[in-house]
C-alpha cells in the first residue's frame, strides 16, 4: 500500500516538474520546494515515530527466536546452527526505496527551503538589461533577510529589515506577471519624484551623477555603446546608453498608479507612491522596466541581490557588485 501511495506522489512531482519544462503549466519553484518540505516531513516523522520501531521490534523477535533455537539445539548436544541471523537483521532494519527516497531526502531538502526562504537564493542572468553590471549567464546571490523576513510562497513579511535604497540592485516578482522573476537597481523610493528626461536622470529635481567612461563592447551584440559611472546615493556603477535609441518611451502598459506619471517625447516623469519603488535597468536602453509597467509594491520584493557565485564563461566574473 505504502509502495503505490509513493510511487503516487512521487509520479505527481516528477509529472509537475515535467510539464514546468515543457511550458504545459507555469511554475512555482518556491511552492514545489514547500510541498516537497512538507511531504518529506511527514514521511520521515512517519519513519521515526512507527515504521523504524516496526523494524527494530521484527529485528528483537529474530534475534530471540534464533536465541531460543539456539538454546534448544545446544539442549541436544548441537553447537553448529545453520543460518545468518546478523544478515537477516540488517535487512529487517534497513529503510525500503519508498522510504529512502521520501524520509531520506527530507533532511536536504529541509536545508535547502530554509536556506532559499530565508537567508540566500541563486538567480541566473536571463537577458542583458543590468549590463555592465551583470552579464548574461552570471549566477547570482539575493540576500533574502536585508529587506525583511518573509514567509516563503506567500511573500508575506514577518519582520521589516532595512527598506531598500536608491542604488540597490533588488530581485523583486514582475508586477504584471507575479510568477515572474525580474531584477533592475532601485531609482526612485516612496515619494520621490524620478524624472528621466532625453536619457538623464533627475530624482527630486536633483540631477543624478553622470561621468563618461570609455565605451563598453558588448560581445553578445558585437557593438560599441557609450557607458557613464552613475551615482546613486552612497553607490557607484556603471550605466550604458545607446544613442540609436529615441528618448521617447515607447509601449507603455496599463498600471496602477500611472496617473503619476507623465509621459512625453523627451522620456517620463513619475511620482512614486508610498510602498512602491521605481526600477530601471543599467543597460538603460535595452531594459524593460518600471518607465515601461509601473512600480514595484513592497509585497513583490523578493530580495537584494549582492554577489556573482559563478559565471561558467568567465571565471573572473565572481565576486560582489554595486
Amino acid at each position: 500500500m505504502m509502495q503505490l501511495l509513493t510511487a503516487g506522489v512521487l509520479a505527481g512531482f516528477a509529472g509537475y516538474a515535467g510539464a514546468w519544462y515543457l511550458g504545459i503549466v507555469e511554475g512555482n519553484f518556491a511552492l514545489l520546494l514547500f510541498l516537497a518540505t512538507i511531504v518529506t516531513g511527514l514521511y520521515w516523522l512517519a519513519e521515526r515515530l512507527y515504521f523504524l520501531p516496526q523494524r527494530r521490534e521484527a529485528a528483537a523477535r529474530l534475534e530471540a527466536s534464533a536465541a531460543r533455537r539456539r538454546a534448544d539445539l545446544a539442549a541436544k548436544g548441537i553447537s553448529q546452527v545453520d543460518g545468518d541471523v546478523a544478515q537477516a537483521r540488517q535487512r529487517l532494519l534497513m529503510q525500503p526505496w519508498w522510504l529512502d527516497w521520501t524520509a531520506g531526502l527530507f533532511p536536504v531538502i529541509l536545508a535547502v527551503f530554509v536556506l532559499r526562504s530565508f537567508l540566500f537564493e541563486p538567480f541566473k542572468i536571463p537577458s542583458g538589461s543590468m549590463i555592465p553590471t551583470l552579464l548574461v549567464g552570471d549566477l547570482i546571490l539575493v540576500n533574502k533577510f536585508t529587506y525583511g523576513i518573509r514567509l516563503p510562497v506567500v511573500n508575506t513579511k514577518l519582520t521589516d529589515g532595512t527598506a531598500p535604497q536608491r542604488g540597490d540592485v533588488m530581485v523583486f516578482r514582475y508586477p504584471p506577471k507575479p510568477s515572474l522573476d525580474y531584477i533592475k537597481r532601485v531609482v526612485g523610493v516612496p515619494g520621490d519624484e524620478v524624472a528621466y528626461l532625453n536619457k538623464k536622470l533627475t530624482i527630486n529635481g536633483q540631477p543624478v551623477s553622470k561621468k563618461p567612461l570609455p565605451d563598453f563592447f558588448d560581445e553578445d551584440a558585437m557593438l560599441y555603446f557609450k557607458q557613464f559611472e552613475e551615482v546613486l546615493g552612497p553607490r557607484r556603477h556603471r550605466i550604458l546608453n545607446d544613442d540609436n535609441r529615441p528618448a521617447f518611451i515607447p509601449g507603455v502598459e496599463d498600471f496602477e498608479f500611472k496617473q503619476n506619471c507623465n509621459y512625453n517625447v523627451e522620456g517620463v516623469v513619475c511620482k512614486v507612491p508610498q510602498g512602491h519603488y521605481f526600477m530601471m535597468g543599467d543597460n538603460r536602453d535595452n531594459s524593460l522596466d518600471s518607465r515601461y509597467w509601473g512600480f514595484v509594491p513592497d509585497r513583490n520584493i523578493v530580495g537584494k541581490a549582492f554577489f556573482i557565485w559563478m559565471n561558467f564563461g568567465s571565471l573572473k566574473r565572481i565576486g560582489s557588485f554595486e
